[in-house]
């Protein structure tokens, strides 16, 4: 009964969210929705050059995680955005998509991760979609709800957010990468597996491989590290999974450090890489990290990197937030520098 009245309060929830939105919001969810099931060819690519004797282009504001909508086939997602400022009109940014852990809202997350100053600095954009409390009462992504069906629902949510955004602002729907922390790279995960062509790359933070768990028992289960891995569902022909980067603490209590290591040799079976020579980085009195790259015929399908003595946090994150350890190398740059480089390829 608890259960079904949940649901009922959700349901009315949504409803209000959606009547609420403009009837032009909600055709664009559909649209939305009808080409992530559909993908076609990527707009082109194309950045205003830096000079020009024409006039000047309209130069559009940043916009600092203001709460938005959307709405679509998957239901209202709520979200909020990150534009650098400077940005004009013609010009296409590559976006990041950074999902939050459980117990953290979108903006928390930002604050935690310092993207937008990332962000604003090396002219990207960063979408913090947002979990409903309805959905899951700690705010995780259900990512493990596979079997019900209610991992993808919300993975397709997601996307279709996304693909809104891509419709709505300045962004290049050829450079799109995923991010996660916990939960969030968990669904982030799946979401990169469901629909490979719709990413450049893919970032987990503390994450659990997809296909590792069906359930709430399965999930706790995978976390102790205790989970079974099932090979990766085959792709099209020409398609690639996302570049991945893992990072993974080798003290975390919540994530078994061993799902780091499990991950990547997913996604490099999956697209036959083999692994390169360990090496060990530090900077200054930070945490070392020991990283591996999976490569296949001089592609880099994956890297590995695990930060010695890093627990359930966001390495080099804001010392005032939970899930934060800022005595870790910097994970906010170390995101966007693989992205950046599989962007590069993407041009």
């Amino acid at each position: 009964m608890a259960r079904r009245a949940r649901s009922t309060i959700f349901s009315r929830s949504i409803q209000r969210t959606i009547k609420a939105l403009t009837r032009s919001a909600v055709r664009a969810g559909a649209k939305a929705v009808k080409q992530a099931l559909q993908p076609g060819k990527p707009a082109a690519r194309q950045r205003t050059p830096a000079k020009s004797t024409l006039a000047r282009p309209k130069v559009i504001t940043a916009v600092k995680l203001s709460t938005n909508f959307t709405a679509g086939l998957a239901g209202a997602q709520r979200y909020r955005l990150f534009l650098p400022p400077g940005v004009r009109k013609a010009e296409r940014l590559p976006l990041l998509v950074m999902l939050h852990g459980c117990t953290q809202t979108s903006e928390a997350f930002a604050t935690s991760t310092r993207m937008n100053q990332l962000a604003a600095t090396e002219g990207f954009a960063v979408l913090y979609p947002e979990q409903n409390q309805f959905a899951n009462l700690q705010s995780c992504w259900n990512w493990h709800q596979t079997r019900s069906g209610k991992a993808q629902t919300e993975a397709d949510a997601i996307l279709a957010t996304i693909l809104q955004v891509c419709q709505r602002q300045s962004i290049d729907p050829g450079r799109i990468a995923l991010a996660g922390l916990s939960a969030g790279a968990s669904m982030a995960a799946l979401l990169a597996v469901r629909h490979p062509a719709r990413f450049c790359a893919l970032a987990m933070h503390s994450g659990i491989a997809p296909g590792m768990a069906h359930s709430l028992t399965g999930a706790l289960k995978a976390m102790r590290g205790h989970g079974v891995a099932a090979p990766l569902s085959a792709l099209a022909t020409g398609t690639h999974l996302p570049a991945l980067l893992v990072i993974q603490g080798s003290a975390d209590p919540l994530v078994a450090p061993a799902n780091g290591l499990t991950v990547a040799q997913l996604w490099a079976t999956r697209e036959g890489a083999k692994p390169t020579r360990q090496r060990t980085v530090q900077r200054g009195a930070r945490h070392p990290s020991t990283l591996t790259d999976y490569k296949t015929n001089g592609r880099l399908v994956a890297t590995l990197c695990v930060i010695q003595g890093l627990g359930h946090a966001w390495s080099g994150g804001a010392a005032s937030q939970a899930y934060s350890d800022p005595k870790g190398p910097d994970a906010s740059r170390m995101i966007w520098a693989f992205a950046a480089r599989q962007f590069a390829k993407a041009v």
